[in-house]
């Protein structure tokens, strides 16, 4: 009874109710713009609330952190500009709907999947947090530096047909990500002396350049094509299109609550995750991937904000933050007087379950919120090109320069933007190679940090056949490794095939 009286706090109160609503409002907004995230927008917001009362201050955080990681999909499938890194994915197939017209469908699949997927990791931080967190506690370096390699696994399943483009495409991502000082030598790599080069390579200004540029250079050598008309009459999916991709939306939230609770990882790389997984796992989707898959958005737009309600789980029970928006909100909760940890939930009950219930708020405005104004933002996809990519690049220009206000960042962004043109002039996918920025140092720590504790390469190989979780996630690298074999797609083809010879 005392915890039903915790969680509808929130509900009963008209300030905290507005306060979600706001946060998630400006959120969305925030989410769109590239190089605005909701890491930043939460850090702005410490200051701005430091004398305001905590339930206040969690509230509005919580609304733009929810509205922030969903308001990156508005961008990336009109625009193909990622607003976030966790919508990198959802680029992938939410731009080609785009393209065909099919916009309004696009951002209300995108919609309701974000607001499932919440939910599911509200469940899940409500009923499973001592458990998950247990999980993620027992991931060792070894541990992480597999999961890193199921990401470099993915560049098959991300926008190409050529794996050897792929890697060459995640190869460059990986040089890239190793510019800068070392984490633990603080050895200069790669700077050539140049002082800017010493923090490395941001892989949002990256994620800019090599999709927003890059589309915008493209788009000019075909200026006089005409923009494509959106069909917004049907925007809400229908019930039975839902319950169709249940299955799927379940797999991918459960993926980004676990994914999301390991920390260092986010909602990023469990939309990378899901979205290969999904390309794996769907057999005979209506439209295939990478042209406008409804799979290709159901997968990472669960999961990403399912990974909200994960990210909660290891700062609540442990005073670990699962990624950089709650390694943030435990210095603003610190800042309040709150100590993040193990006697969270014994000590202030009460604060623990005033996130759920403003978590699902958050969920219930980001339906109201999403869903309106759909037909003004896609009216952005028929703006003459004349006009809409010189936005683009103001766009790109004004995200780049806003994420550490440097303008290197700018120069950096425009020198993804010409590497992006050409890679996808010569039908080289850009998505591995911002994967392989993001996942460099997660694979390069966590490999040499399980050399050291292993004592030696072979003491850190021979702990994964002695590890339950190691021995899992190796088998599934070699499973995902073994499906991108020509050998295996040969014989699947055959079997199909068959199978369909038999049914005549």
């Amino acid at each position: 009874m005392e915890v039903l009286q915790y969680l509808l706090v929130p509900f009963t109160n008209p300030i905290l109710l507005v306060f979600v609503a706001v946060g998630c409002f400006a959120g969305i907004y925030i989410g769109a713009i590239p190089g605005l995230s909701a890491t930043m927008a939460v850090s702005l917001l410490v200051s701005f609330t430091f004398g305001w009362e905590t339930q206040s201050a969690i509230a509005l955080m919580i609304g733009i952190f929810v509205g922030a990681v969903y308001g990156g999909s508005r961008s990336a499938i009109l625009l193909n500009i990622p607003g976030a890194p966790a919508a990198v994915a959802t680029a992938l197939d939410g731009y080609p709907m785009a393209q065909k017209g099919e916009a309004g469908r696009a951002m209300g699949i995108a919609t309701t999947q974000s607001v499932i997927g919440t939910l599911i990791g509200v469940v899940a931080l409500a009923c499973f947090a001592p458990l998950v967190s247990k999980l993620a506690l027992k991931f060792s370096s070894v541990d992480y530096l597999l999961l890193g390699l199921m990401g470099m696994m993915m560049v098959g399943s991300l926008g190409t047909k050529s794996i050897f483009r792929g890697l060459i495409a995640a190869a460059i991502g990986v040089l890239l990500g190793t510019v800068g000082m070392d984490t633990m030598t603080s050895t200069p790599r790669f700077t050539y002396g140049i002082t800017y080069l010493l923090p490395g390579v941001n892989y949002v200004v990256a994620m800019i350049g090599l999709f927003g540029v890059s589309e915008a250079l493209i788009q000019i050598t075909m200026k006089d094509a005409k923009p494509v008309k959106q069909d917004v009459k049907k925007i809400i999916p229908s019930l039975d299109t839902i319950k169709k991709y249940i299955p799927l939306t379940l797999r991918s939230s459960l993926v980004g609550v676990v994914v999301g609770a390991l920390p260092g990882a986010g909602g990023d790389i469990a939309a990378l995750l899901t979205y290969d997984q999904a390309k794996r796992t769907v057999k005979n989707p209506e439209v295939p991937f990478g042209q406008g898959a409804v799979e290709g958005l159901v997968a990472p737009e669960s999961a990403n904000n399912a990974a909200i309600g994960g990210a909660f789980i290891p700062m609540l029970t442990l005073g670990i933050p699962g990624d950089a928006v709650t390694a943030v909100m435990i210095g603003a909760l610190t800042i309040h007087g709150l100590k993040p940890g193990p006697n969270l939930m014994t000590t202030t009950p009460d604060l623990f379950y005033l996130i759920v219930s403003c978590l699902t708020i958050a969920s219930i405005f980001l339906v109201i919120f999403g869903l309106t104004g759909v037909k003004i933002f896609t009216k952005i996809v028929e703006i003459p090109r004349g006009i809409l990519l010189p936005l683009i690049i103001i766009l790109s220009v004004v995200g780049a320069y806003a994420i550490q206000n440097s303008l290197y960042d700018i120069f950096w962004m425009l020198g993804f933007g010409v590497l992006g043109y050409f890679l996808k002039r010569y039908d080289y996918p850009v998505a591995p190679c911002v994967l392989g920025i993001i996942l460099t140092k997660l694979l390069e720590e966590n490999y040499r940090r399980g050399v050291m504790l292993k004592k030696g390469v072979f003491g850190m190989l021979g702990s994964i056949f002695t590890s339950p979780i190691s021995l899992i996630l190796f088998l599934l690298i070699v499973f995902m490794f073994t499906t991108q074999t020509q050998t295996y797609k040969r014989w699947k083809a055959k079997r199909e095939a068959a199978k369909a010879a038999k049914a005549k």
